[in-house]
């Protein structure tokens, strides 16, 4: 969600119980506009926060006028002094993704995964002990979170012939009609379901507004949920894979955004509960 907007923001997701105190609300406030400034970005979003046992992690997002080129992402543990974080490589999503339990807060700490080699285990019966970073782990869920769960209205941004995204400005928002339908969000990401459609599917689409993965087709189906807060006036989505990512956006306008506060591990029984 934007920082410039933020404390109007977060009071239109506390529905679902989690939020900031005034106090980091104050130093997101004052320490956002500098690390805007310090590292050149034309829009810095706050991404959310990740808890941790002994400590909690601060995400923000820092973009530049393509929308569709990769992210800057910092992070912080007192919303005041922020750490540029290296980009996501597919070792670390591989790691990651063999981690589980909490984070514990401590940024240089260690998780030993087992890895079997099969060759020298067919020989020797031995094993191999790979180590990876909590810091390493955080890039990796951050990046997997955006991959999966981070979503934007359809319309809110458009792809030119040469392929940047830029925000559409004749953008209004969605009707309140349209907002209740899962088919009217798009995920934030690299499309891979809309490479497999037809061209007779392709036929109705506008590529310029309809160039990324509807919500619709998400798997497992059931994987979001759909309500209306503040007396009808918010849209307000939110993941059960990702328990903790919350979408918002208020019907014909402009304000959307999402922000996730969780514990940073994949609900992996989601199909057992649906």
């Amino acid at each position: 969600m934007e920082a410039q907007s933020l404390p109007a923001a977060l009071a239109l997701v506390a529905g679902g119980g989690a939020g900031l105190s005034p106090e980091r609300q104050a130093a997101l406030g004052a320490s956002l506009p500098l690390v805007q400034r310090d590292y050149r970005f034309e829009r810095v979003w706050f991404w959310g926060c990740i808890q941790g046992v002994r400590g909690a992690y601060y995400i923000a997002e820092g973009l530049g006028p393509d929308r569709a080129a990769p992210r800057s992402r910092l992070y912080s543990l007192n919303c005041l002094d922020w750490s540029l974080l290296t980009p996501a490589t597919k070792e670390m999503l591989a790691l990651a993704e063999q981690v589980k339990g909490r984070f514990q807060g401590d940024p240089s700490f260690e998780y030993s995964l087992s890895e079997i080699n099969a060759e020298a285990h067919s020989v020797y019966n031995t094993e191999v002990v790979v180590s990876i970073t909590e810091e390493a782990r955080l890039i990796a869920t951050v990046e997997l979170i955006d991959r999966e769960v981070g979503i934007v209205p359809r319309g809110a941004f458009v792809k030119t012939p040469l392929g940047s995204v830029y925000e559409n400005r004749h953008f209004e928002g969605l009707s309140l009609v349209e907002a209740k339908k899962l088919s009217s969000y798009f995920h934030f990401t690299e499309p891979v379901n809309l490479k497999n459609k037809t061209l007779l599917e392709k036929a109705d689409l506008d590529p310029s507004t309809d160039f990324l993965d509807s919500l619709e087709h998400d798997i497992p189906r059931g994987s979001w949920s759909i309500q209306l807060e503040k007396g009808g006036t918010v849209v307000v989505l939110r993941s059960l894979l990702w328990l903790g990512l919350t979408f918002y956006h208020v019907p014909m306008t402009k304000q959307f955004g999402y922000v996730y506060f969780g514990t940073g591990e994949k609900n992996l029984d989601l199909p057992f509960m649906l």
